[in-house]
């Protein structure tokens, strides 16, 4: 096994400056580090967590909570989470998964039990309970979402309003009029959870700007309820012809149900999504989307961490850029196509 002596006999330093270039307790020449580290590469030295631990008075641990809670898709959930865990690993830190929907008590415990360093914070509500308790914890935290006010803290996330946004406006180019938003469960809206309400904020926004009729639907998360919620547009509102989707179990179900309906895809109706990649792309006919950039925006949220955790100043809120991708499942609607 390799030891700091054989490190420090092959860069040519002391045990001590060895150990100072691992744990950062005093500072060293940049000359002397990156000669300490091609040491550590070329041997396959390998740090004692608990003494590295010890040394640095860190755990070497970010805390990810994420509440497992009705509404949320776990397969999306565990992208992020994957993202987290993977970029976590470049910076040779672990990731203590908190599951539970416990709010500040989990985060006094995991605080004040010194288990982990700082935060990833997930599932943000506009007017997050764990917030206040948040802004005055020793540890420094990022939130994946943002709330209504995101004053003293660090926020990531994707865009959510401009990706509803971008649907419509793609919709309405087509000559669509009326746009019905199959959004999430209904109980992501009662939790005022930010992504949801955001993107129906932009759903109507960008409606609105169009002239056009619109309708929002929340759906709970089953084929069943995706089946009857496409049985009842179509019985109330039989001019519609675009459908927006941002409820990930249910975009094929109701993909299956408009067309057991007798509705062809996108002759008779056509359906955007905003969704990950690995949904829309597969697809027997593949769904015009806004991706949900899980890799991005986890990675992007472990940079911010390490760099408050380094001391340095990072932005208040960090929002990725949507991208609507056409694919197969949108076009003009029967009336637009008949008069050209």
């Amino acid at each position: 096994m390799v030891k700091i002596t054989d490190v420090a006999a092959h860069a040519g330093v002391s045990p001590s400056t060895v150990s100072y270039a691992l744990s950062g307790k005093r500072p060293i020449s940049q000359e002397t580090r990156l000669r300490i580290e091609q040491s550590i590469r070329e041997l396959g030295y390998r740090p004692h967590a608990g003494a590295r631990s010890l040394a640095s008075s860190r755990a070497r641990v970010l805390a990810l909570v994420l509440p497992l809670r009705k509404g949320m898709h776990l397969p999306v959930v565990m992208q992020f989470a994957t993202s987290v865990v993977t970029a976590a690993r470049d910076y040779d830190h672990d990731v203590l998964l908190l599951t539970q929907s416990e709010g500040e008590e989990g985060l006094v415990r995991v605080s004040g039990s010194a288990m982990a360093d700082a935060f990833v914070i997930m599932d943000v509500e506009l007017n997050d309970r764990r917030l206040p308790l948040l802004r005055t914890l020793d540890q420094p935290s990022v939130l994946i979402g943002y709330p209504a006010d995101p004053t003293g803290l660090t926020c990531v996330d994707l865009d959510f309003q401009q990706a509803a946004e971008a649907c419509v406006d793609h919709l309405a180019a087509l000559g669509h009029r009326r746009v019905a938003l199959i959004g999430s469960h209904p109980e992501v809206y009662v939790r005022e959870t930010g992504f949801a309400r955001r993107v129906a904020t932009g759903f109507t926004a960008a409606a609105d700007r169009h002239g056009l009729l619109s309708s929002i639907h929340p759906c709970v998360d089953t084929p069943v309820a995706a089946r009857t919620l496409a049985e009842r547009l179509v019985r109330e509102q039989p001019d519609l012809t675009g459908v927006v989707v941002h409820n990930e179990p249910i975009v094929h179900p109701l993909i299956d149900a408009l067309t057991a309906l007798g509705l062809r895809i996108p002759q008779d109706i056509s359906v955007a999504a905003i969704c990950p990649d690995e949904i829309a792309e597969p697809a027997a006919t593949p769904i015009t989307s806004v991706s949900i950039p899980t890799a991005q925006v986890g990675a992007r949220a472990v940079d911010l961490l390490m760099s408050k955790l380094q001391g340095h100043e990072v932005p208040e809120t960090t929002i990725l850029p949507t991208h609507l991708i056409p694919r197969a499942t949108t076009a003009p609607p029967p009336a637009a196509t008949a008069t050209l």
